[in-house]
């Protein structure tokens, strides 16, 4: 039986899953987490019915740990195919987001994103990913 995929819609959602793949984590940690490094708050009513919908599709477990009995979540062997997944659709998003902004370094040949080094070269601007490929560019030709 086809069980459908939970949609990850928001940066919100889609950050969860990438913490639990990480580590461990309380409904707590996770708005923390979203505030620290998004620069926004997470409301509990977006964070708990989205691990709840995770635990039912048992993309998550739940244990309690301390006095208070916090619940610590933690991915599923399923759940990790399932950031898998998500991961690898991500990707090809992103390769498509970046792939056109990419110059390659006229020495070495990596990949550079935004900046880089550039020098004159003759009559125009030649872009390296640094000082020394810009150096040993007229070398090794």
């Amino acid at each position: 039986m086809y069980v459908p995929e939970i949609e990850i819609k928001n940066v919100a959602k889609l950050f969860t899953v990438m913490l639990l793949s990480d580590s461990e984590q309380t409904g707590y940690t996770i708005m923390k987490a979203l505030e620290g490094r998004l620069g926004r708050r997470a409301s509990p009513g977006q964070i708990y019915p989205f691990l709840k919908q995770l635990k039912q599709y048992r993309y998550v477990e739940c244990r309690r740990r301390g006095a208070r009995e916090k619940q610590i979540y933690r991915l599923t062997p399923e759940g990790r195919r399932f950031v898998g997944r998500l991961s690898d659709r991500l990707d090809g998003l992103f390769e498509i987001a970046i792939r056109p902004k990419l110059t390659a370094c006229a020495h070495c040949g990596c990949e550079i994103y935004k900046g880089g080094y550039k020098e004159k070269v003759g009559s125009k601007y030649v872009t390296f990913c640094c000082e020394n490929c810009a150096k040993s560019y007229g070398t090794n030709k």
